[in-house]
């Protein structure tokens, strides 16, 4: 990886993040691409640590140790036992790492997993990872989550609502706009000149001719009809229960489904340990591990580090595509 290092965030305290990270250290010490955590060096056990005082110091440590840049907890951590007391800290990882993105002095940012009850608790007025990274690091259009593997990109179009809300929710023009900040997103993020967007119909078989519902016909259609006048090669709708197969997945960059497990489940049966979350429309490169804080094995050094290798070398890719489209 050219240019600075990536900036990793350390998550919930009580959760697997410090494991993780130097898990995710030993996997790319040699190879990179180089990172440091913010967050208190207590939580990484199993990895030689190397305190830093600021990012620049990281690449020439990461060799050796893991390089992290101090933030101490308010309160002790037990694994798997929440405490709001070091919610503040959590919310100020993630705010120095987004600084530092913003100022050129790291690479991007990978997000380790948060648990959203505890902050909420302790005031935290954002749905999630993604709804405040718009609010530190928005480029002027809201905040897109995709979900990306080898050989499978998807993005919901309503995320974090029950079915009900998100049926209600879903709208012709809502539709339009994720297709348009993940098309440029793809050539932008992920060199591809001419991206195919696959758009999933919201009932059984794309709604049958509308005996399933008008859904498909009356608000998904006239979002691909909009979508393909803008330039952008978009198709469908496609019965959901056939969009996934191999044979499909050839076809296309990129799903855009209709609700949080209509594509979701599908990324995550192929690959959840090499399942990233990539946040689109950001200033800054965003990625995280696709899974949650898993409370019920923090401590017992049984987590898996695959998600988070995989989102830091994202991270490290998506960084230099966008170098390259600046470089003369």
């Amino acid at each position: 990886m050219q240019g600075p290092p990536l900036a990793l965030t350390m998550g919930e305290p009580a959760g697997i993040g410090g494991e993780i990270a130097a898990k995710a250290w030993w996997a790319v010490r040699a190879a990179g691409p180089a990172f440091f955590l913010i967050g208190d060096p207590a939580l990484v056990k199993d990895a030689p640590v190397a305190l830093i005082e600021v990012p620049e110091q990281a690449a020439a440590a990461f060799p050796q140790a893991l390089p992290v840049l101090p933030l101490p907890l308010a309160a002790p951590v037990l694994p798997g036992v929440l405490n709001p007391a070091n919610a503040p800290a959590v919310i100020a990882s993630i705010e120095q790492a987004v600084a530092f993105a913003l100022a050129g002095r790291a690479g991007g940012v990978v997000t380790n997993p948060i648990q959203k009850s505890v902050l909420t608790a302790a005031g935290f007025p954002h749905p999630g990872h993604t709804e405040f990274l718009g609010e530190l690091a928005g480029d002027g259009v809201p905040p897109v989550m995709m979900l990306a593997c080898p050989g499978l990109r998807v993005v919901p179009v309503t995320v974090h609502l029950s079915l009900r809300a998100a049926l209600a929710t879903l709208t012709t023009d809502l539709i339009v706009e994720h297709g348009r900040i993940v098309a440029a997103a793809l050539a932008r993020d992920f060199g591809l000149a001419r991206p195919r967007l696959a758009i999933a119909g919201l009932n059984p078989h794309a709604g049958e001719a509308g005996t399933m519902g008008r859904e498909d016909i009356e608000v998904v259609a006239p979002a691909i009809e909009a979508l393909r006048a803008s330039g952008i090669e978009a198709r469908g709708p496609y019965p959901p229960d056939t969009l996934f197969t191999p044979r499909a997945r050839a076809t296309y960059d990129c799903v855009l489904g209709m609700y949080h497990d209509q594509v979701l489940i599908p990324i995550k049966t192929l690959d959840m340990d090499g399942g990233v979350n990539v946040t689109l429309g950001l200033k800054i490169v965003r990625t995280s591990p696709d899974h949650g804080t898993a409370l019920d094995i923090a401590g017992r050094g049984q987590a898996d580090a695959g998600s988070l290798v995989a989102a830091l070398r994202m991270a490290a890719e998506i960084a230099e595509t966008r170098g390259k489209a600046t470089r003369p």
